[in-house]
């Protein structure tokens, strides 16, 4: 905590254990009484209540922000107050203008101090030593100073002092009598100094001392000496220290309730640790190096209600290591290399009503997991899937994956918008395309073949992005309770097969043409023309090929799992830690395999192409007969090099991903909608539509049309007159 939090409130702090207790039992009484009103309305799952009133709504309209019940209660207890430091900033809030409100209580005090009542405070004074007080003070800020030392007696005087703070000095060495005679104390704060050892014996005249507050300092090790005389400590904050071991510090603070010891460097806590630890109900032991617990570390601390184990090593927890947590209500494993939670780990977790597990990858999560927190009102995740495992509780987190939301399959307006667009686009070119090449004779018909060919691939991309558009609509602000039905649904699966057949056959007809044309002009005197019969057998070839690689993820679910149903839009463009490893070789296979090799085969004949023309295109005798090819392969140019405008962030993409970097979800949902399918919406506009040979064709077609027209009404008159 920042010393100016401190320094701030410290005024008021005389009665912080006796308030936050009591609104601690507010809060749980509030809350009980308001799950129990809840319980009274039954909802579907996904649904809950408005309060008392006869109404469900689905969880997406719980603290929007937007009020849809006429009780407003779907926006109310929307906070998650995690632990005791919560209610004790509130405390300070509410009370820290009753200090200040009152006069100076002393006649003489340092003249680079203030006074307020009987608080005396020293800020940024450039004390060296500590000065000399009235001896009735009872809360004494000195802070931001430059003392390095605290002396035998340094405040034997102040015999009535409540509070001490001594934040952001350079305090190097405290004599073991420096605080002798403060018998009234009951907060001391020594943050942010350099402070490396507490000599045993320090604390033995502050039996009433119920705060000791000396995080972000050097301290290394403590004993149980160190705390002797302590018997009414509450709340021991050593935060930010180089702590490699802890003892049974309870055995000597039976009453301690407080303990926070994060970002230390424990390596591992035991039963004996806390054996006499039965009065604690907040435990943080946040950003340590702790590898493994055994099962009954908490066996002796059955009144915790606040417990973080995050940004820890922990790689598995023992099922049954939080069997005596009846009265627990926050828990933090987030940030742990975990990568697999027990069925039962929860169940004895009856009153949770935090759970945060941002930052583990939950590579066997189910709805069991979650199954017996009933009471479970906030959930952290590190994934937005992951909330479809827990549409019980009312607020989780994430909200979105950049893909999806609660709401919606597609996240947001933009992508819902142009999920049609682009898709309308497809299909329209593509169609036209088709249409009209059917329409127009060419001399080239093989070619024209190929191309038709290829806008049924690119036509495929277009009816993926309407099926996308169509579910997103089907399931219009109700996605989450949805979401795990779809992901693992045929209908996703056929859908994402659909889109890898059309990129894949779209990949291999490209890399075909480009290499047929490839071969007519750096090797023109080879008279390679391909028959029909062989254009034929390609092109279905290269169909049965692109068939094989969309479904052979369906026909194993045990090697490849969910392959496409790995994200709302069921496209697996990314791989996850915890995929298999079939399906992770296969996919990188594809990707980085056959495609790459693909695109540096395209890349590699158009810069032969062009160099050929470039060196023999000039000296040649029928330069005409190169005319039309030299067009040709200018044309196919454009066509690759929107092929690198596509693929080279998809590989990107999947390298990053083998990589284990995490890609947001929103980079995700783009490459879906807009970048994956610019091949298929801009083929039809470049190898076609804008070509000179099509539209002179084009135009011939509809001369042909006009001056047939006068010939069909000509002989119409002719029939007419005749009758």
């Amino acid at each position: 905590m920042h010393p100016q939090s401190w320094e701030r409130r410290a005024s008021a702090i005389r009665m912080a254990p006796l308030l936050l207790l009591l609104a601690l039992l507010i809060t749980i009484a509030a809350s009980n009484a308001i799950h129990t009103s809840l319980q009274s309305i039954s909802c579907p799952l996904g649904y809950f209540p408005c309060g008392n009133l006869s109404v469900c709504l689905p969880q997406p309209l719980h603290c929007n922000g937007i009020i849809e019940c006429e009780n407003g209660a779907d926006e109310d207890n929307c906070v998650d107050l995690h632990g005791w430091p919560n209610l004790v900033d509130w405390y300070f809030d509410q009370v820290q203008h009753i200090e200040e409100s009152k006069n100076c209580s002393f006649d003489v005090y340092p003249e680079m101090c203030t006074c307020t009542g009987s608080v005396i405070e020293c800020d940024d004074a450039g004390l060296l030593v500590v000065p000399s007080f009235p001896s009735n003070v009872t809360l004494l800020k000195i802070i931001h100073n430059n003392i390095s030392t605290l002396v035998d007696d340094q405040f034997i005087r102040y015999r009535e002092l409540d509070t001490l703070m001594l934040l952001n000095n350079s305090i190097r060495s405290i004599s073991s009598r420096a605080f002798s005679g403060l018998f009234k104390l009951k907060k001391l704060l020594l943050s942010y100094n350099q402070i490396s050892v507490l000599e045993p014996g320090l604390f033995r005249d502050l039996h009433q001392l119920e705060w000791l507050i000396v995080d972000n300092n050097l301290i290394k090790s403590i004993t149980q000496k160190t705390f002797a005389g302590l018997n009414s400590l509450f709340f021991l904050y050593m935060m930010n220290n180089s702590l490699d071991h802890i003892p049974n510090i309870c055995t000597i603070l039976p009453g301690l309730n407080w303990l926070d010891l994060e970002g230390n460097n424990l390596v591992s806590v035991e039963k004996k640790t806390f054996q006499t630890c039965s009065k604690i109900t907040v435990l943080i032991l946040r950003n340590n190096k702790i590898r493994y617990m055994k099962e009954d570390t908490f066996s002796t601390m059955p009144h915790m209600i606040e417990l973080d184990l995050s940004l820890n090593q922990l790689q598995e927890l023992p099922s049954s290591l939080f069997k005596n947590f009846g009265q627990l209500q926050q828990l933090n494993l987030s940030h742990n290399p975990m990568n697999y939670i027990h069925m039962d780990q929860f169940d004895h977790l009856v009153t949770l009503k935090s759970l945060d597990l941002d930052g583990i990858n939950i590579f066997n999560i189910q709805n069991r997991i979650f199954k017996n927190l009933g009471n479970l009102s906030h959930i952290y995740f590190k994934k937005f899937e992951y909330c479809r495992y827990s549409p019980h509780v009312r607020s989780c987190k994430p909200n979105t994956d950049g893909i999806s939301s609660f709401e919606n399959l597609l996240a947001n307006i933009i992508l819902r918008v142009f999920v049609w667009v682009v898709a309308f686009i497809i299909c329209f070119g593509n169609l036209f395309v088709i249409c009209m090449r059917s329409c127009i004779t060419t001399e080239n018909r093989l070619h024209t073949l190929s191309i038709k060919s290829l806008c049924c691939a690119d036509c495929l991309m277009g009816i993926y992005l309407f099926f996308i558009g169509a579910f997103d609509m089907k399931y219009l602000g109700e996605y989450n309770r949805h979401a795990q039905q779809w992901m693992e649904s045929m209908r996703c699966q056929l859908i994402g097969a659909l889109a890898m057949l059309s990129t894949e056959v779209s990949v291999m007809l490209l890399t075909y043409m480009t290499l047929e044309k490839y071969m007519c002009i750096v090797f023109p005197f080879t008279h390679y023309r391909p028959g029909k019969r062989q254009t034929l057998s390609t092109l279905i070839s290269i169909w049965i090929a692109g068939f094989i690689i969309a479904v052979i993820p369906l026909w194993n679910k045990t090697m490849f799992g969910n392959y496409y149903g790995k994200n709302g839009v069921c496209f697996p463009l990314y791989s996850e830690q915890f995929e298999n490893l079939g399906a992770r070789g296969y996919s990188t296979g594809i990707f980085l395999g056959l495609n790459l090799l693909a695109f540096i085969v395209i890349v590699f004949s158009y810069t032969s192409m062009f160099y050929s023309i470039h060196k023999t295109g000039a000296q040649s005798a029928e330069r005409s007969l190169f005319s039309r090819e030299v067009a040709i392969a200018k044309r196919f140019f454009f066509i690759v090099f929107t092929d690198a405008l596509c693929w080279i962030p998809i590989f990107l993409m999947k390298l990053m991903s083998l990589l284990e970097v995490e890609i947001p979800g929103t980079v995700t949902s783009w490459v879906v909608i807009f970048i994956l399918p610019i091949n298929s919406a801009l083929n039809p506009i470049l190898y076609t539509i804008t070509t000179a040979s099509f539209q002179e064709k084009l135009k011939q077609c509809l001369h042909n049309q006009e001056l047939l027209g006068p010939k069909k009404s000509l002989t119409s008159t002719t029939q007419m007159s005749s009758v």
